[in-house]
């Protein structure tokens, strides 16, 4: 009976942990469809042999944990028949020979998803100052990869100012910055960004949803971060949904980390690209 009362548990632990997960996979694989299928990936090994999440650590440090022996095993990306990956995987795979192994994920584990550098090295199977060390590698290989036109559509001025200070002061341009969907839309289409980074709600209570999905629709797909202060609300697998999301309040490390994860997935033509 205790055994199946812990299971309960876990499971339903894992079940609050999960839409955490899925945005750390999106973020590091930069699709929502890839990302979640390593997600459920994980959740099915531990769901099939609970004992893999040991009792001397926390249900999300567990579930980090599988998720990172199972990446480390697939090497790459799973891409499914009929997806769009070609430009997508070969840009990715390009950078990916010029980053030290394991980068990516310490930085996104610490920063965006908050993980201390002992949970890090836990999850990812080094010592806490390998973990520290690839952290600072992270940020600087990533950091001097690749720069672009970012858009910024956020109602709050004084968050639209923040965001473009961190973003230009990565050595990328910010084109403009938009309070609503019609000015998002209309910034968007003069002068062509290469990310967009958005605010769910915006100042007339329209969507910042609704404005990236024109802009995308007019111009094309490429990478976008959006700002919300409930990200498992657009965590959940149901409907298309975005690959990059950071928490409100957000750090300045949170916003170059998903910055740096999105430009490392980007598409378009214009990107300058740091060999």
């Amino acid at each position: 009976m205790a055994t199946t009362e812990n299971t309960r548990d876990l499971s339903t632990e894992l079940v609050a942990e999960l839409p955490f997960l899925r945005r750390y996979a999106r973020a590091l694989t930069g699709a929502q469809s890839t990302g979640d299928r390593y997600a459920m990936a994980t959740l099915e090994a531990i769901v099939a042999d609970p004992t893999t999440v040991a009792e001397d650590m926390t249900t999300k440090v567990g579930l980090f944990r599988m998720f990172h022996g199972i990446w480390s095993s697939s090497g790459a990306p799973m891409a499914e028949e009929g997806e769009n990956t070609d430009l997508l995987e070969v840009r990715a795979q390009w950078r990916l020979s010029y980053l030290t192994a394991n980068t990516r994920e310490a930085l996104l584990l610490h920063t965006v998803e908050g993980f201390a550098f002992e949970a890090v090295a836990l999850i990812m199977d080094v010592s806490q100052s390998d973990a520290e060390e690839l952290v600072t590698r992270a940020r600087t290989e990533m950091g001097d990869m690749v720069s672009g036109n970012i858009l910024v559509i956020e109602d709050e001025g004084i968050i639209a100012m923040d965001l473009k200070s961190i973003v230009t002061d990565m050595g990328h341009t910010v084109t403009d910055t938009a309070r609503t969907r019609d000015d998002a839309i209309a910034k968007g289409k003069a002068t062509v960004p290469d990310l967009i980074l958005a605010d769910i709600q915006l100042a007339d209570k329209s969507s910042g949803i609704d404005a990236v999905n024109a802009l995308l629709e007019e111009l094309g797909d490429r990478p976008v971060i959006f700002i919300t202060a409930f990200p498992e609300r657009l965590l959940t697998g149901d409907r298309p949904e975005p690959a990059f999301l950071i928490t409100k309040p957000y750090s300045e490390d949170q916003v170059r980390a998903a910055v740096s994860q999105a430009m490392f997935f980007a598409t378009t033509e214009r990107m300058n690209v740091a060999v």
